[in-house]
């Protein structure tokens, strides 16, 4: 049997990587390493066991505090370590963490074919590290699986155009189509659901204070779910969140109670690649705290709405009715077992 090890080590890979193992281990012996990226108990662990996934075989303690070469260097030379003992067939990375980037470069230094699930995907910001870590890992992968023509065509403009990429849906829209019947209304006032943790919302004492001042000027209650990121900066600044009493922060969400959170709100606001999705696919209207977005048909019909300089078009937006809703463009839920189905023919 061929072996096939994923890496995971943030809330979107758990998500993305739920459906994969369930399929490969049917096929292939699919060890995970966990790299600890998100090593907070509501970021990890509660995953695993929500999603109903079989425990990592490799946790690393790497934490999320270290500066990024750091992170990166500490993963690659444990990543390393593991494939120079289990002489894996294939590494399988997903996304754009630096988990991805360790995962990408010690595939491509010992010669071991990587697949890349979400390939092609770009924002054509590269002030953002994750754009560095997509172009990275599509450059060196064996296997690129992308979710949408778009992606596609993206890596065609690179010059990335031989015969091993597939269009084949995404993962994550597997994991809403199940998960969404679990679904329950969190409360029963009508509100607002929030995630903000991205450097460029939460590293600035004045950028945090505005974008929790414009939340709490909001005409619903907001719910705000907040990632150990931001709770270490709002210590760090000494933000008292007493101050803001439209806002109710709870602690990070488990998968079906962020599933919930979204469907039964308003409106969605984030800064998060993977919910802006999620919140696609349940039909619910985001408003994404970025200047750009690797999901871009999101944008379509203003079922997405950037929003970065100005916050003061947080207000308008959120009362501005979407048009049309394009369906399934992310997959009919399925993308896991065609995705395992062309593995399965390549290594």
């Amino acid at each position: 049997m061929k072996k096939i090890i994923s890496i995971v080590g943030a809330r979107p890979q758990f998500i993305k990587h739920a459906p994969m193992q369930l399929e490969l281990q049917k096929y292939f012996e699919a060890l995970t390493i966990h790299t600890g990226q998100h090593y907070d108990e509501n970021m990890s662990a509660v995953f695993f066991n929500e999603l109903n996934m079989p425990p990592p075989d490799f946790l690393f303690d790497i934490g999320g505090s270290k500066p990024q070469g750091e992170q990166t260097g500490i993963m690659m030379k444990e990543i390393e370590a593991v494939c120079m003992k289990e002489k894996p067939d294939a590494l399988l990375v997903y996304g754009d963490t630096n988990s991805t980037l360790a995962g990408t470069l010690v595939a491509a230094k010992m010669h071991i074919p990587q697949i890349h699930i979400e390939a092609g995907l770009r924002s054509f910001n590269r002030d953002m590290p994750e754009e560095i870590n997509r172009i990275v890992a599509d450059e060196f992968a064996y296997l690129l699986f992308c979710p949408t023509d778009q992606a596609i065509d993206n890596l065609k403009k690179e010059g990335i155009t031989h015969n091993r990429i597939f269009k084949c849906g995404d993962v994550m829209c597997d994991m809403v189509k199940l998960m969404e019947p679990k679904s329950k209304r969190p409360v029963e006032y009508p509100y607002y659901f929030v995630t903000i943790h991205r450097p460029y919302n939460t590293d600035e004492n004045s950028r945090l204070i505005h974008i929790l001042q414009t939340l709490n000027n909001l005409d619903k209650k907001v719910i705000f779910s907040i990632h150990p990121r931001t709770v270490a900066r709002l210590l760090q600044y000494g933000i008292d969140i007493k101050e803001f009493n439209n806002i109710l922060f709870v602690p990070p969400t488990g998968y079906v109670e962020s599933i919930s959170y979204q469907k039964f709100s308003e409106c969605v606001i984030t800064d998060s690649g993977g919910i802006q999705k999620e919140a696609y696919i349940l039909g619910k209207k985001c408003i994404t705290l970025r200047s750009e977005t690797e999901w871009t048909e999101t944008l379509q019909n203003g079922w997405n709405t950037l929003a970065f300089d100005d916050l003061t078009q947080i207000k308008t937006a959120i009362h501005q009715k979407p048009g049309e809703h394009l369906g399934p463009i992310y997959g009919d839920g399925l993308a896991a077992a065609e995705i395992t189905a062309i593995i399965k023919k390549h290594i």
